[in-house]
């Protein structure tokens, strides 16, 4: 009889799996392909498209664009860190709550060899710069974390429908959202961006980021300090004083 242990296991852990299955059942929603026949696809099998990272506090973190397949880019994003983002602690999945994609429906036959693939592109972009425009101009630091921003736009374009929902269970928001934990992870990846700029030659773009990163860090710190009383509730006594039960 073999003994199953803990170290056996090939599942994932819990955070990861339901991570997962919530990006899974995100991709399986189904929205309108042509609002006039009324056909619906599920939103993951869109090749083209933008999509945008929120976080918990439901600000904007990150926009891309895919022209290979809206579920494959941001699964890769999200789930096994292949992306040069992830890999050089520009966007951090740990804090990505929600998932906003813009599907281009008109371009899915259009690839590099299709007669109209240039324009495909360039709308593309457009679209890519028009939701990078927007949300940087609502977000509180009128700042988002790509390290680049788009191209300008050549051709005109008209924003489509979007699909925006959420990726995480109550089980990992549980786990997640809580500010001090929220905190410990974003100071840590202010750190690690930190390491990269000073042991690479690295862009403008990048120490852009880490300005926009310290700046959330600070206004979460802030936040949190003030909720919980502020300068009112800071203790008064000597520094470097021990609390020592004494006993008579």
């Amino acid at each position: 009889m073999v003994i199953r242990t803990a170290d056996d296991t090939r599942k994932p852990p819990m955070e990861t799996n339901e991570l997962r299955k919530a990006i899974q059942k995100f991709f399986r929603t189904t929205m309108y392909d042509d609002p006039i026949t009324g056909n619906e696809r599920a939103v993951g099998s869109y090749k083209w498209g933008v999509y945008a990272f929120y976080d918990y506090d439901g600000e904007p973190i990150y926009v891309g664009q895919t022209k290979e397949k809206l579920s494959g880019r941001v699964g890769r994003h999200l789930t096994n860190q292949r992306t040069d983002a992830v890999a050089m602690s520009v966007l951090d999945p740990f804090e990505v709550a929600e998932i906003e994609v813009w599907p281009l429906a008109q371009f899915e036959q259009v690839n590099s060899k299709h007669k109209d693939f240039a324009y495909a592109k360039a709308y593309l972009d457009a679209l890519e710069h028009h939701v990078f425009a927007r949300l940087r101009k609502e977000s509180k630091f009128q700042a988002i974390l790509n390290e680049k921003d788009p191209p300008a736009p050549t051709v005109e374009i008209d924003e489509p429908t979007s699909m925006r929902g959420s990726i995480v269970t109550d089980e990992v928001r549980g786990l997640r959202d809580h500010p001090d934990t929220r905190l410990a992870r974003r100071a840590l990846m202010v750190s690690k961006l930190a390491q990269v700029i000073s042991e690479r030659d690295v862009k403008i773009g990048l120490r852009r980021v880490l300005v926009t990163q310290t700046k959330r860090l600070r206004w979460l710190a802030e936040r949190r300090f003030e909720n919980l009383g502020g300068e009112t509730e800071v203790e008064s006594g000597s520094e470097g004083e021990e609390d020592v039960d004494t006993e008579d």
